[in-house]
């Protein structure tokens, strides 16, 4: 499925805006930073290696959707890539991921204290760039309002990962525990970009919080097809090793159905989980049980039906037809994308 045109279309906006942000400091700080970003290699050379920018897409997608202008969004479209990005500075350290998006982690390269160090100053500038809204026109009672979604956005966010982490630990998870840990992992962020980006169109404050909520069910799709790709997905498309989240008994989507299926082979596949840790050999091993379970049919439908779910609401947000049509085309190339 090709990429929908909306989600390049402000870019370059977005790139520019973040770099005012993040400056041009020589200080080794912000070359981590920008390392991270994509813009430069390790050696602080320019490079082009940066993610896809959904999130701002989306900021800039709901601006326009309730009839405002996508610039003055900018701001906030920016604080949430960096919002983003601190929170992959910080998952690499606690994954223990040793690459992202085909380059060594910002960790590997220059050790732990000084990643966290550098995921700590992202997350205070991101909500630095999201004050530049009052200089767009922006009264200060919704900067307000901003200031305060992103900050519940980031609680939830250290919420989500911290199940995420806890279930490590554990042999098996309910379907229910799952879900409440992916709506705050991936859905908080996702729907705290479309509720942003309704509020710098002056949108009413139902419609923004309307939005963030449909961006939350989003958000978990979303999380469900990256969960199915990390497991099935082409490993040089994703730039994610399947073995790793394996080996660290990681509850995604598809582990967790089946986790829960009967018979000898869930039996199997659940006295895998019991060990503290898998050896590469047992992760392939429980993969294989887990396709002989059916958990690849079962975790596409149930994406599939997350999908649906989100799209049956969008029709009753009040929203511009245009932009409402390309928040829908969206949302079906994020839940089937390939990578």
């Amino acid at each position: 499925m090709l990429e929908p045109a909306s989600l390049s279309r402000h870019r370059t906006s977005v790139e520019e805006e973040m770099r005012r942000v993040v400056g041009e400091s020589s200080l080794p700080l912000y070359r981590m930073m920008r390392y991270h970003l994509g813009w430069e290699d390790e050696e602080g050379n320019t490079a082009r290696s940066g993610g896809k920018g959904l999130r701002s897409a989306l900021c800039l997608l709901a601006c326009e959707a309730v009839g405002g202008a996508a610039p003055r969004a900018l701001p906030a479209a920016a604080a949430v890539e960096l919002v983003h990005n601190f929170s992959l500075i910080h998952d690499d350290i606690e994954d223990g991921s040793a690459h992202r998006r085909g380059r060594p982690t910002v960790w590997k390269l220059w050790g732990v204290p000084h990643a966290v160090n550098a995921g700590d100053a992202m997350l205070v500038l991101a909500q630095r760039a999201l004050l530049a809204l009052s200089s767009r026109g922006l009264a200060l009672q919704r900067v307000h309002r901003a200031a305060e979604a992103l900050e519940e956005t980031c609680l939830r966010l250290c919420q989500g990962q911290f199940l995420d982490l806890d279930f490590e630990g554990r042999p098996q998870v309910s379907l229910e525990e799952y879900l409440e840990m992916i709506e705050g992992k991936s859905g908080a962020l996702m729907g705290c970009a479309l509720e942003l980006g309704a509020l710098a169109g002056d949108a009413p404050a139902e419609t923004s919080r309307s939005l963030g909520a449909w961006g939350r069910r989003l958000g978990c799709a979303f999380q469900m097809q990256d969960d199915f790709l990390g497991l099935w997905g082409n490993e040089q498309e994703t730039g994610k090793s399947a073995r790793d989240d394996l080996m660290r008994k990681k509850k995604s989507l598809p582990v967790v159905l089946a986790l829960g299926q009967p018979g000898d082979i869930g039996a199997r596949l659940r006295a895998l989980y019991r060990q503290e840790s898998l050896t590469p050999e047992e992760a392939e091993m429980a993969r294989g049980l887990m396709e002989r379970l059916g958990a690849r049919s079962l975790a596409q439908a149930k994406t599939q039906e997350s999908l649906e779910q989100a799209l049956a609401g969008l029709p009753a947000l009040p929203l511009q037809h245009g932009p409402a049509a390309e928040l829908r085309e969206v949302a079906l190339f994020l839940v089937n994308r390939k990578s």
